[in-house]
């Protein structure tokens, strides 16, 4: 993909404490993040010895981790120096020569090596516009094999628009209190403010355009959280 000089910057649309340092040393207690299930499903579909995935928006590494433990390469995707000094330390230390570390982002990573047999992004694609999110998901498809498999999680609402004051507020309500036990209210509200969360019904047709079948979709009670698991046609 060819730079432009009207390109969106990914960096400075990555969220200000995802690049600092100090926030990152406490986003795994904070995230709480297990992502075992995820691998679950993507080793059900196939993923395994032979198998190349990216995660774009790795963040500090949890899913490239446990996804290396049992397939032949993974590349860590993120704009953040500090996320991936954090990917760099945990894979030394658990000693996965097989995890490639690459600073850039849905717009500007360059693939290398063969086509990927699956890509995985989580709570990541929300930090673009729905411009930018369509693009950056035909970049996803063309990363990927025929058949390979996407699996998307995100901030992503299920609801009608004039259900917007009754489930952001409740939404809102349920946040913790205390940033170390999770994203309080004041900081949902930013993300509410100053990113781009979209609906349900905008990112699936953007996923068929890009030229992915949706295999399977599941929006969470609150109606704010959505996941897909898509193959490429």
């Amino acid at each position: 993909m060819e730079w432009r000089s009207w390109y969106i910057d990914e960096l400075a649309h990555a969220g200000d404490e995802h690049l600092d340092a100090r926030y990152v040393q406490g986003y795994d207690r904070k995230a709480r993040f297990d992502p075992q299930a995820d691998l679950a499903i993507m080793r059900d579909l196939g993923l395994g010895p032979t198998s190349t995935l990216v995660d774009f928006g790795a963040g500090t590494g949890e899913l490239c981790l446990a996804a290396a433990e049992v397939c032949r390469r993974v590349v860590a995707v993120d704009v953040s120096t500090a996320m991936l000094d954090a990917v760099r330390s945990k894979a030394q230390d658990r000693r996965r020569p097989n995890l490639d570390v690459v600073r850039a982002g849905f717009l500007s990573y360059e693939h290398a090596g063969e086509q990927a047999d699956f890509v995985y992004t989580r709570n990541a694609l929300h930090h673009l516009p729905d411009f930018w999110k369509a693009i950056a998901l035909r970049r996803m498809a063309s990363l990927l094999k025929s058949g390979g498999i996407l699996r998307l999680r995100d901030l992503i609402f299920s609801f009608e628009p004039e259900e917007t004051d009754r489930v952001i507020e409740a939404w809102l309500r349920a946040a913790p209190n205390q940033p170390e036990s999770g994203w309080t209210r004041g900081q949902l509200e930013t993300h509410l403010r100053d990113e781009y969360s979209t609906f349900t019904w905008l990112i699936e047709p953007m996923l068929e355009r890009a030229g992915f079948e949706i295999r399977n979709a599941t929006y969470d009670e609150q109606k704010v959280f959505a996941a897909y698991t898509c193959a490429k046609r």
